[in-house]
């Protein structure tokens, strides 16, 4: 959560820096201050710490507190510094797995406020889900739709930006389109949810909430960059994405209950009775 408000600092009104200032000075008075409280303290009004937790991703002001208490559990040791070019190889390597853990247990923070029930729904009852991504984001579409076609749904795998925009023209409303995006700010991603959405299909993404892709989706599932890709490949970003399809996929198959168990064996035994030559 303080990362996400530091990210979003230079977006904020002047009013609303001055929540988002105060808020990064003294989290813990403000995981436990009511909405008149911390707007005296802001020299603000209340609606516009209801307009600053808006903007930061958060559907009221109740939702701050709880984040906030959230982050604050978090183990401090997990603080990730980019890798600089005259950092030994041991301690690169260490950069890297603490951004990992990081990323993770970020997304494990948000899950109380992820719209998991509304997705699995729709997944349910869609008779196609096709898993789009581009770039880095294209192995995590490819990873799931590999995962979730064994509970007996028909997947696809769009990575490249003529596939995506054809499907979502042809896409119906019993279609399930989930785009994984780190920055969430392809154009043509947005376009595509948007054709998708007009043709009655559900949208998922998984993005960052302050995107043009994240406003076109049905359904959003916040994922804040860390990352800088300009300068490097994203991982820690492509790690949650993956981490966050998977626990999806098991949370759908708990929906469908024994008919996903029953393919899911069969997948399996497939694998086990084959012969090689």
């Amino acid at each position: 959560m303080l990362d996400q408000i530091e990210q979003q600092l230079g977006h904020f009104s002047p009013s609303e820096r001055r929540v988002a200032d105060w808020v990064l000075g003294h989290p813990r008075q403000a995981a436990g201050a009511t909405l008149a409280a911390i707007a005296n303290e802001c020299g603000t009004s209340e609606p516009t710490v209801i307009r600053f937790c808006r903007r930061v991703g958060l559907r009221g002001f109740r939702e701050l507190g709880i984040r906030l208490t959230e982050a604050l559990s978090q183990p401090a040791s997990y603080v990730h510094r980019d890798v600089s070019a005259d950092d030994a190889q041991a301690d690169a390597i260490a950069k890297v797995m603490d951004a990992s853990i990081r990323s993770l247990i970020d997304v494990r923070g948000q899950l109380s406020a992820m719209p998991v029930a509304v997705a699995v729904a729709a997944m349910a009852r869609a008779q196609q889900l096709a898993f789009a991504g581009l770039g880095a984001s294209g192995h995590v579409a490819r990873d799931a739709c590999q995962k979730f076609f064994r509970l007996g749904i028909p997947c696809c795998v769009l990575t490249d930006t003529p596939m995506i925009l054809q499907f979502a023209a042809i896409a119906d409303p019993a279609d399930v389109l989930i785009i994984a995006s780190q920055s969430g700010r392809w154009p043509e991603l947005a376009r595509a949810a948007k054709l998708a959405r007009d043709n009655g299909a559900t949208v998922i993404a998984l993005t960052d909430p302050q995107t043009t892709l994240a406003s076109a989706a049905n359904i959003l599932f916040p994922c804040h960059a860390l990352e800088d890709t300009s300068v490097y490949t994203p991982m820690s970003s492509r790690l949650a994405q993956l981490a966050l399809l998977d626990a999806l996929q098991v949370a759908l198959a708990l929906e469908l209950g024994d008919a996903a168990v029953i393919k899911l064996k069969s997948a399996k035994r497939a694998l086990q009775d084959r012969r090689w030559p």
